[in-house]
């Protein structure tokens, strides 16, 4: 049997699937290697409002783009999963925290969020960058906020804890993103000190006509309130959606019905 077993992983590792997949994870990183060796690593911009004025901006999330050669833009999901545990991740993660901190010293009005990995607290380039953003400005460090999800939060939590305990004495906030859809360990929770949670998508999608999803959105909210976070309903796309998470108090919302992620915010154009 264990003859067979090994026979069957090796024709399943040389499967046509496999072999298709593999080609395609290299070629996507030799695609994001080249981008960031010519510098085609750009944030696309999507405001987060307030679920109270949806017509008012709490701050704009800094999502990672490239920019393929043509010019079209690509989205992180179409590459990250490729590279978020190689050495391009750590190199994404720090253009885009480099990018937003000059978005921050450039427009003295604007909030920003970015992703982080748990990986890039002990990045020495990435924690230069940051040290420096901060140095440069005292008041980004009260604009910046980082996001990080739960799965990362997770791999190592007693080094995040630390590194937001040091980072919040700067004023920065933290935001834990995609709640609800990772492995929260709550003996944990207790002991993070996020300011911000945004609850995943998958809960908030046609939220108005699925009780289920209702239940389980009030659970979160009660669970952040309950330690005084902030909290943001991810992937808002229907005024629907919307109303519903307006009556059951979110405070803030982000997603497509109240803009894309643009590269090209208004508030670039206007201010130069």
């Amino acid at each position: 049997m264990a003859l067979i077993s090994r026979i069957d992983r090796q024709i399943e590792d040389e499967s046509p699937l496999a072999a298709v997949v593999a080609a395609r994870d290299a070629d996507t990183m030799d695609m994001v290697r080249q981008a960031i060796h010519e510098k085609r690593i750009r944030l696309a911009y999507q405001p987060v409002v307030l679920g109270s004025d949806p017509s008012r901006t709490a701050f704009y999330e800094g999502l990672v783009r490239v920019i393929d050669p043509t010019g079209r833009v690509i989205p992180a999901k179409d590459f990250i999963h490729a590279v978020e545990a190689d050495e391009l991740g750590r190199q994404i993660d720090c253009l885009a925290l480099d990018a937003g901190l000059t978005t921050l010293a450039r427009f003295p009005h604007v909030r920003v969020s970015v992703n982080m990995s748990a990986r890039s607290v002990g990045y020495p380039r990435w924690m230069r960058i940051l040290r420096k953003g901060l140095a440069a400005d005292n008041t980004i460090g009260e604009r910046l906020i980082l996001e990080i999800t739960e799965t990362s939060a997770m791999m190592v939590p007693e080094l995040v804890v630390a590194f937001m305990d040091d980072l919040q004495t700067f004023g920065v906030s933290f935001a834990l993103d995609d709640f609800g859809a990772g492995q929260t360990a709550f003996r944990y929770f207790r002991d993070f000190f996020f300011d911000v949670v945004k609850i995943d998508g998958q809960f908030i999608r046609n939220i108005h006509r699925d009780p289920d999803n209702q239940a389980l959105t009030r659970a979160l909210m009660s669970i952040a309130k309950h330690f005084e976070m902030l909290t943001v309903a991810e992937s808002v796309e229907s005024v629907e959606d919307a109303e519903w998470l307006q009556a059951a108090g979110i405070d803030c919302m982000q997603g497509y019905l109240f803009g894309a992620p643009t590269v090209r915010p208004k508030w670039k154009e206007i201010t130069k």
